[in-house]
């Protein structure tokens, strides 16, 4: 079994906690769907928000997804580079799985959708 590394982002129209939380939940949900995952799969998760974005930890709405309290999970805040895309959050989620790396369904959502346009199907 190899580790594999499940790529997401999505956006939030304004900085507020419970835009961030159900953002941040309905991505993650959808990454381990649409993969297959189960929770004792998750190796670990790491979540980055924009320099805007700081309401919130989003690590919190990881943990109270069912099932996940005891995924590791850690927030950091992405580079603060001039024109990135504000208000976004990204998730790498670390899992072990058999299915090859080109296959694995990496998820853009909202206006993060523009991140990856090779990566949408």
């Amino acid at each position: 079994m190899a580790v594999r590394g499940l790529r997401g982002a999505t956006t939030v129209v304004q900085d507020n906690e419970q835009d961030v939380l159900s953002a941040t939940e309905v991505l993650a949900r959808t990454i381990a769907k649409e993969n297959n995952v189960q929770p004792e799969d998750i190796i670990s998760v790491l979540v980055s928000t924009t320099a805007d974005v700081k309401s919130v930890f989003p690590a919190k709405a990881v943990r109270s997804i069912e099932g996940w309290k005891y995924v590791p999970v850690m927030c950091t805040h992405e580079m603060d580079v001039p024109g990135a895309m504000p208000h976004c959050i990204r998730i790498l989620m670390h899992v072990n799985s058999n299915v090859p790396q080109k296959e694995i369904n990496h998820i853009y959502q909202n206006e993060a959708v523009k991140l990856r346009p090779d990566l949408q199907k």
